[in-house]
């Protein structure tokens, strides 16, 4: 086929050009090479909250002291001997159940020589103030005749009647009273000072 005339002389030029080139541009922006990102460090954890001030509990008490006492000490003669023995009514015998405390009195003063003792006789609230004085002044005399035939020196020894006047047991009634009727072993010096 023959050429036909003069459009076929000119060159071809697209009509989409203009609309293509500002396409070409983007896609070749696009695969440009862009420099990576730095990796993103996760964001530090906040600080954990400050702890919340919660009360104390209150400390226990102290524990109470299990420790034995001071040999030679007064509560050491308390609690490791005993201090007191009962006497029947209107009586001023040293019972037989008294008899192995004042023995055990009679070797811890011998093992204490130093120690100075007072025998306080009782009485229980029955009978008149001098009857009671007198019948506490005969339970001090036979503890203290008793604490003399083990060993102990009478010089050691002092003696008191408080009748019915220094009850242990305020209390009215057969047992406040057999309470009251004793004889107790104070001791008045040469103990070892704690306990």
């Amino acid at each position: 086929m023959a050429p036909r005339g003069p459009a076929f002389t000119r060159s071809f030029k697209p009509a989409s050009a203009p609309v293509l080139a500002p396409l070409l541009a983007a896609v070749l922006a696009a695969c440009a090479s862009h420099p990576k990102p730095a990796p993103t460090v996760a964001a530090a954890a906040p600080p954990p909250p400050a702890p919340v001030a919660r009360p104390r509990p209150a400390a226990p008490p102290p524990a109470p002291v299990t420790s034995n006492p001071l040999p030679g000490s007064e509560r050491d003669f308390v609690v490791n001997v005993g201090d007191r023995v009962y006497f029947d009514l209107n009586g001023f015998a040293v019972r037989a159940d008294a008899q192995p405390l004042l023995a055990a009195q009679a070797a811890w003063l011998a093992r204490y020589p130093a120690v100075q003792v007072r025998i306080e006789g009782n009485c229980d609230e029955r009978g008149t103030e001098e009857y009671n004085l007198a019948l506490g002044a005969r339970r001090a005399n036979a503890v203290k005749a008793f604490l003399t035939a083990h060993g102990v020196s009478p010089a050691r020894i002092a003696t008191v009647s408080y009748g019915k006047e220094h009850p242990i047991d305020p209390g009215t009634g057969d047992e406040a009273w057999q309470h009251n009727r004793n004889g107790h072993t104070a001791i008045v010096s040469g103990a070892r000072l704690g306990g």
